[in-house]
């Protein structure tokens, strides 16, 4: 999961005054598919999961005493269900959890694009297109209302689609 440093450097205000990068938040809006609330389910280790939410909501409470509520989560009936169930405050996450949530994240994001061709297309047209999560509230996962935020799930986005098109070249 590296960075490209020259638009790290940058800012995602510089960024954005540039108009050189790729803004997604909501599922309906352009981009909508690298949402991890988009309806694209994903299979991993046996499990179908509605979506990337779902699956890294659950993560959240493997081998904890909060493990009953992992099924619950991937059985929400939507992404919105999910997040608040594994949002709770009341259940304490894993001991590991700051150490694998990227690693949890990316593996989710690459099933999704690998498994699903028409959004792995969108993801690839983007180019060496800089993408953001526009959330104006998440400085961890997307930009931030300041858009001084990390972007890890731009970073992620962008790692997987280099990831995808190294192995295309291979092929």
């Amino acid at each position: 999961m590296g960075q490209n440093l020259d638009t790290v450097s940058l800012g995602l205000r510089e960024i954005r005054r540039r108009k050189m990068a790729i803004y997604f938040y909501k599922v309906n809006d352009p981009y909508g598919c690298f949402s991890n609330f988009s309806p694209h389910p994903i299979e991993i280790a046996g499990y179908h999961w509605a979506t990337v939410e779902h699956y890294y909501q659950a993560q959240k409470f493997v081998n904890t005493k909060y493990e009953h509520i992992i099924p619950v989560i991937r059985q929400a009936s939507t992404p919105e269900i999910a997040a608040a169930l594994g949002r709770d405050p009341a259940r304490q996450f894993r001991l590991d959890w700051e150490q694998v949530k990227c690693q949890i994240m990316y593996v989710a994001v690459k099933t999704k694009f690998l498994h699903h061709l028409n959004i792995q297309a969108v993801l690839l047209e983007t180019g060496e297109e800089f993408i953001v999560e526009d959330s104006p509230t998440d400085y961890y996962w997307g930009c931030g209302k300041e858009k001084t935020g990390q972007n890890q799930l731009g970073r992620i986005l962008m790692d997987v689609r280099r990831e995808i098109r190294d192995n295309c070249a291979k092929s």
